[in-house]
């Protein structure tokens, strides 16, 4: 019994490792980004490399879309989601090509309200940009939204370079 929790923890490991590394950036809808924490306003260390990663795709034209995710947290009165939007917009993305949805507050939730403001829009293929560890927890959210997703992980985020915050 243990034996087979040690093999399952170690194959489950090595899986999200392999998924961490693996880039699929190709011409997609829609570029989404998970949201991360944000301080009065301000993105965090973590939520900036996401947008900037986010904004390199935008600007290799892989997209005309981004939509940032993320909702309000505890003692916040922005949302992630809202901050994204206002970083991109600075960094000269037009405003009619961010969309800021604030309705999660976990992937779930986000993947979730990405999929439902999907409906009914010309957005089936997205690409979603994340830190690496998150890359396979988000292709399978994907699959529950049916939404054709590919990932692409940022290299700059804070957690990346902190082996120990990236495996917790």
């Amino acid at each position: 019994m243990l034996l087979a929790g040690a093999i399952a923890y170690t194959v489950s490991l090595v899986t999200v490792l392999v998924v961490s590394q693996q880039d699929q950036r190709q011409p997609v809808d829609a570029i989404i980004v998970l949201g991360a924490a944000q301080y009065n306003g301000r993105p965090s260390p973590v939520l900036r490399a996401r947008l900037d990663h986010a904004l390199g795709l935008y600007r290799e034209g892989l997209a005309p879309l981004i939509v940032v995710t993320g909702g309000v947290g505890r003692g916040d009165t922005t949302s992630e989601a809202i901050v994204g939007r206002r970083y991109l917009t600075a960094h000269d993305v037009p405003a009619s090509s961010v969309v800021a949805e604030a309705q999660g507050r976990s992937t779930m939730a986000s993947m979730s309200a990405v999929a439902q403001w999907s409906r009914g829009r010309e957005v089936r293929r997205v690409l979603l940009v994340s830190d690496p560890f998150h890359m396979f927890r988000l292709r399978l959210e994907a699959r529950r939204t049916a939404l054709e997703a590919y990932t692409s992980p940022t290299k700059t985020s804070p957690i990346s370079d902190n082996p120990v915050l990236e495996l917790r």
